[in-house]
């Protein structure tokens, strides 16, 4: 059952980034993140209502406010740092993200069997090829490795919290609202500010209406990940979920491979091929 959802996360985070990929190149990416967020947490808000989710509120709701917090930071330092590129670097670094919620699952007690720790190994290193590393070229600005680290420092965090603020269903829709609310309110500060300084909301040509059920999907998958991944957290190792999830990244280049026709570089193949190695060893073992 983890690598089940931990599977589906990966695949909603790739298409997730996907997507959102190719909105950004329209649309100013905070406007992006408020917009598909915002459609998520009127959804959750619906579901919650239905559900009677509210009388599940408690202190582990705490953790979805944090990791709501966390979120819309790290995602704008990721996308400032694939602004400054390049992005045969940014994006394997960010992978780094996985090591803090294995760092958790090891300091609560898991201990991993000898064939899944290969898994892990191969999954990540496989992950990261899949990203398409850069490795020659220019040197990279020290600002933006910066950018990167803490970028995949917040992603990690948000895999870590999420994973602890619910203990079941109802709760976890509950727990997903209240992170989607302030990563909305987090995004629209920035966005307001980036306003004041000079910066658009939108287009020039207006909001782009045509792209909202893109939007809606980008947000819609990217909750649908965080609950998946939730629940293969509570449901097995973190360590196992963690990885298994961090696959995203070998779903988008696949995604961007079927739909825009873009050409894997032989670097990304193997990498694809080595994280399906590592999947098949942490599902095993």
């Amino acid at each position: 059952m983890t690598a089940f959802f931990a599977l589906t996360t990966s695949l909603l985070w790739g298409l997730a980034d996907f997507g959102g990929g190719l909105l950004t190149r329209r649309t100013p990416a905070l406007t992006v993140v408020v917009v598909s967020q915002a459609v998520a947490a009127a959804v959750l808000g619906a579901i919650v209502v239905a559900t009677g989710g509210w009388s599940e509120a408690g202190p582990r709701l705490w953790f979805a406010f944090a990791a709501g917090a966390v979120g819309p930071v790290a995602l704008l330092c990721f996308y400032q740092a694939l602004a400054r590129g390049p992005m045969g670097v940014v994006s394997p670094l960010a992978t780094l993200s996985v090591t803090v919620p294995v760092g958790v699952g090891l300091f609560l007690g898991e201990r991993p069997g000898p064939l899944q720790f290969a898994g892990i190994a191969v999954a990540v290193a496989g992950v990261v090829l899949a990203g398409g590393p850069q490795l020659r070229g220019a040197a990279v600005q020290r600002r933006t490795i910066l950018l990167t680290l803490v970028a995949a420092l917040g992603f990690g965090a948000v895999f870590a919290l999420i994973a602890e603020a619910s203990t079941d269903v109802t709760g976890l829709f509950l727990a997903l609202f209240v992170q989607r609310l302030t990563s909305v309110a987090v995004g629209a500060g920035a966005l307001a500010v980036s306003v004041r300084r000079g910066g658009r909301a939108v287009p020039r040509s207006g909001f782009p209406w045509a792209s909202l059920p893109a939007l809606a999907f980008v947000g819609l998958a990217d909750v649908a990940a965080n609950g998946t991944y939730a629940i293969a957290a509570r449901h097995g190792p973190v360590t196992v979920a963690a990885v298994l999830a961090s696959l995203y990244p070998v779903v988008t280049a696949l995604a961007a491979r079927g739909f825009l026709r873009e050409r894997l570089r032989t670097v990304q193949a193997a990498g694809a091929g080595l994280a399906l190695v590592g999947t098949l060893l942490l599902a095993t073992g």
